[in-house]
């Protein structure tokens, strides 16, 4: 079994074919398919839990991405925390900051980012991260003012970065930027991270792995992402599908506490 623990199915690019890609992936043993909630950013935040509704093997965050950070109301923090309750939001984001592009000023997208960590402490979520051309900043973001548990997504970083990660008690999720020929920070990130640390998503439509690249993306191809992870760490897909699967339970759907 296979967890898809990110992708954006609300995508206009699946308008035609959504079911059928949904159905491709379940036939390629993708049990569990996480929707991304950010959509195209306020005042619509329900993007995920539509698709959630509809799917049983669907789960869905909410929250406000960096780059739409500029259009966050006091009203849309409101709304994200009604729908934290929904009973398939299973986390916050994707949320961080993004110097890559200038869609929201960084200052804006630091507070956005800040008051979407103050709602998932609040409502006991993790928190999905987004974080490019702007490392050191998310990891101080992070190291001042969260507790709790999340995923770094994406993770494209080297091993300086997921050490810095891991000890802030993160996860590290592997897409297909991991199978790319040129990619070796990542890989040796994806190499050495402990084995109870890593997932696997495939950000579909973006990011398709080798030999897919350039495609659209979805979530049947996270295959290929497996075997590269199981090659670079040396163990079967097998195992790579169940260490992943294994992880994203624990971190999603923990067992009750004892009384």
């Amino acid at each position: 079994m296979l967890v898809d623990s990110h992708c954006h199915l609300d995508d206009s690019r699946f308008d035609a074919d959504r079911d059928a890609v949904i159905e491709r992936a379940l036939a390629a043993g993708v049990a569990r398919m996480v929707a991304i909630g950010t959509g195209e950013g306020p005042p619509d935040l329900e993007a995920g839990i539509r698709l959630a509704e509809r799917h049983e093997c669907i789960y869905a965050t909410v929250g406000v991405h960096p780059h739409d950070a500029a259009k966050a109301t006091p009203e849309t923090f409101a709304r994200l925390r009604d729908l934290a309750q929904h009973p398939k939001v299973i986390a916050i984001g994707e949320t961080g900051l993004d110097y890559h592009y200038d869609f929201s000023p960084p200052q804006t997208q630091k507070t956005v980012f800040l008051e979407q960590m103050r709602i998932a402490a609040e409502t006991g979520k993790p928190v999905v991260i987004h974080t490019r051309q702007a490392w050191q900043a998310t990891l101080e973001a992070l190291r001042e003012n969260w507790r709790g548990s999340g995923i770094l997504h994406c993770f494209s970083g080297g091993p300086a970065e997921a050490e810095q990660a891991l000890a802030l008690g993160f996860y590290l999720s592997f897409g297909g930027i991991v199978t790319f020929p040129k990619a070796a920070d990542v890989q040796e990130a994806a190499r050495i991270a402990p084995s109870d640390r890593i997932l696997m998503e495939t950000d579909a439509p973006y990011l398709a792995p080798v030999p897919r690249r350039g495609k659209r993306n979805e979530p049947a191809f996270i295959v290929e992402t497996a075997r590269k992870l199981a090659g670079l760490r040396g163990v079967s897909y097998e195992e790579i599908a169940a260490t992943t699967t294994a992880n994203f339970e624990r971190l999603f759907f923990p067992p009750p506490r004892r009384a």
